[in-house]
């Protein structure tokens, strides 16, 4: 079955997605509105478990790939990799719909994700969607560096050859980000670029203006 895009943007009208590219602040950005607001916030990345377990290898091989070790994982050439983080994306992606619109048929969500502008054009208006971005060099030294990614961290250190292994993710991530990145900055979405000088409070506050929560949501 297939549904037209109008019919997955009636059903999803609830859903405000931050989106962008890796460590650009959307998990950051996503709690803090959360938290702010009293809206629930739907992680993607904290739900491939639970999917992989709905999922049939019949219909989702990329997420029902086994690997025997980091050797093997992080032994693939780039466009090897590339490749599969892409299926894997557009496996999941059935499933998060599904999740979205059980999830905000009674109120606001907040959906932490890492959508594609031409995706998001399918199933979004522009006012409903942000993006959050960051020069996708090194990678995989932000990833290994955050508290939340920590299991990552271990199983790429479990590598034999740990510096060839991150060579690969940091070159597979630029590869399969840094289009978006370019394109996401020359869009007409509304995005902003990681900056440290900011504090999480004021990024919050242009993104929270930006998607009306300020209005819509303190009634």
């Amino acid at each position: 079955m297939i549904f037209q895009d109008n019919v997955i943007k009636k059903y999803l009208e609830n859903v405000y997605f931050v989106s962008g590219t890796p460590t650009g602040g959307k998990s950051t950005i996503s709690k803090a509105l959360g938290k702010k607001y009293n809206i629930p916030v739907y992680d993607v990345d904290e739900h491939f478990d639970l999917h992989k377990e709905m999922s049939d290898e019949k219909y989702q091989q990329a997420m029902n790939k086994e690997f025997a070790d980091a050797d093997e994982f992080f032994g693939r050439t780039v466009e090897e990799y590339k490749s599969w983080l892409i299926q894997n994306a557009r496996e999941q992606w059935d499933f998060i719909v599904l999740d979205l619109i059980r999830l905000s048929a009674n109120g606001p969500i907040i959906c932490d994700c890492n959508l594609p502008i031409e995706e998001a054009e399918e199933i979004t208006d522009p006012s409903r969607i942000v993006f959050m971005i960051k020069d996708p060099k090194q990678l995989c030294e932000d990833y290994c560096n955050r508290p939340d990614h920590q299991g990552f961290n271990d199983f790429i250190h479990s590598a034999t050859d740990f510096e060839k292994a991150k060579d690969t993710v940091n070159k597979t991530l630029y590869s399969l980000n840094f289009k978006a990145y370019t394109d996401i900055k020359k869009s007409s979405y509304f995005w902003l670029e990681r900056d440290n000088k900011r504090s999480v409070e004021e990024t919050a506050r242009l993104v929270e203006e930006y998607l009306g929560f300020d209005k819509e949501l303190s009634k």
